[in-house]
């Protein structure tokens, strides 16, 4: 039996980023043999969005930490062999099949919502159980159309009816097709020893804490709250419970919680080059990226265009545990495009240029182009290290 060392009560703002680093997939060498899947367990959740700039997020999340993993490879392992399934998490987002029993308490809340914002058409959730236990695995579309009208929030009641069912947990998310969800029922897509909501509220909310610490390595109150969405006031019903160890972290000004098999062991090893996701849970709450980094980063897709500052989908560059810059992709061709380049200093030209090189030789470029640089003065180095890079 491993003997926990004696709590640790102050840890430095740069442990506490190593910390956060390691337990996320960022310092150390990666479990290249546990693969996505591997990414996905020790994430707890990766989140899913419809923006497809040099891939979608999910892709983009195991590539950060494993390098140039095949896309065909990324989705067959989140969905062959019903090893995920999709659900509000975080936000909408895969995670493995084995936390399915920790939502019960979410499932149970949705059944007992007494207000949806669709009206939901008598018989509509029958027929729609009905059809996917004779026909399914189907898509809304199969279903019998996802939408009335061309407007994207106009659900047919069809498609009210199986995302109704998605929430009570009736019916499962089991792959994403051409961006479409494909629905089956959970006692044929969910294995029988996990198919069940046995777990009372208390005991959901302990376990989803909990791994959120393992998750995040370190975090505060807030942090533990957002990284599946609970409320401040769920976390503070069961903390005490959850196993995580209670530390204070030089800067941070609020108390914290650190998993302690974190604390037995020093982050080391090599830092990852990558960029980064906007909707990666390295940085996916903007004031925990505040504190741990002192990077405030907005996504600006949403934002007007004449409003934009760093570009409609720019990521972060993260290098030597730290985020060193920003780039806005886009792709011509076999060209990757970068719109806009924000770095921080001279000193980012070599990991800015290194992260754009492996991300373009991952989407099949060949070729990287620097349209602008925020600051003029740091594109010749920048563009320096893209031709030797290149060459």
């Amino acid at each position: 039996m491993t003997t926990l060392p004696p709590p640790v009560t102050e840890l430095s703002a740069h442990e506490a980023r190593r910390l956060a680093l390691r337990a996320q997939g960022f310092l150390g060498a990666p479990d290249r043999r546990a693969g996505v899947r591997g990414v996905l367990r020790h994430l707890g959740a990766v989140q899913l969005d419809t923006i497809s700039v040099l891939a979608r997020s999910h892709e983009l999340i195991p590539y950060a930490r494993l390098g140039a993993v095949g896309r065909r490879t990324v989705e067959a392992a989140y969905w062959q062999d019903t090893h995920a399934f999709e659900y509000w998490s975080h936000a909408a987002c895969i995670l493995p099949i084995e936390e399915w029993p920790h939502f019960a308490f979410r499932r149970r809340a949705y059944r007992n919502r007494p207000h949806w914002n669709h009206h939901l058409p008598d018989g509509a959730y029958d027929q729609v159980v009905k059809q996917l236990r004779t026909e399914g695995p189907l898509t809304a579309t199969d279903l019998g159309g996802a939408k009335r009208t061309s407007e994207w929030w106009d659900w047919s009641g069809t498609k009210v009816a199986v995302e109704r069912a998605l929430m009570h947990g009736e019916v499962v998310c089991v792959e994403r097709r051409g961006w479409k969800r494909v629905y089956d029922l959970a006692e044929r897509a969910v294995p029988a020893a996990l198919l069940h909501d046995e777990l009372d509220d208390a005991e959901c909310l302990r376990r989803l804490v909990r791994l959120a610490g393992q998750s995040l390595g370190i975090g505060t109150r807030a942090d533990l709250a957002d990284y599946h969405r609970l409320r401040g006031e769920q976390v503070d019903a069961v903390i005490a419970d959850s196993g995580l160890v209670p530390v204070t972290v030089e800067g941070w000004g609020k108390p914290a919680w650190a998993d302690p098999a974190a604390l037995q062991t020093p982050p080391r090893g090599r830092h990852r080059t990558t960029l980064l996701s906007p909707f990666d849970s390295l940085i996916w709450d903007r004031a925990r990226t505040e504190r741990i980094f002192g990077f405030t980063h907005r996504l600006e897709a949403y934002v007007p265009k004449q409003k934009r500052v760093h570009g409609y989908f720019a990521m972060p560059v993260l290098a030597g545990g730290r985020l060193v810059g920003r780039v806005d992709p886009a792709r011509e061709g076999r060209t990757l495009v970068a719109k806009q380049v924000t770095l921080d200093g001279p000193k980012a030209a070599p990991a800015v240029a290194q992260a754009l090189v492996e991300a373009a030789g991952w989407v099949d470029c060949t070729d990287v182009r620097v349209e602008r640089v925020d600051a003029p003065d740091l594109r010749e180095p920048l563009t320096r290290e893209l031709t030797r890079l290149l060459a």
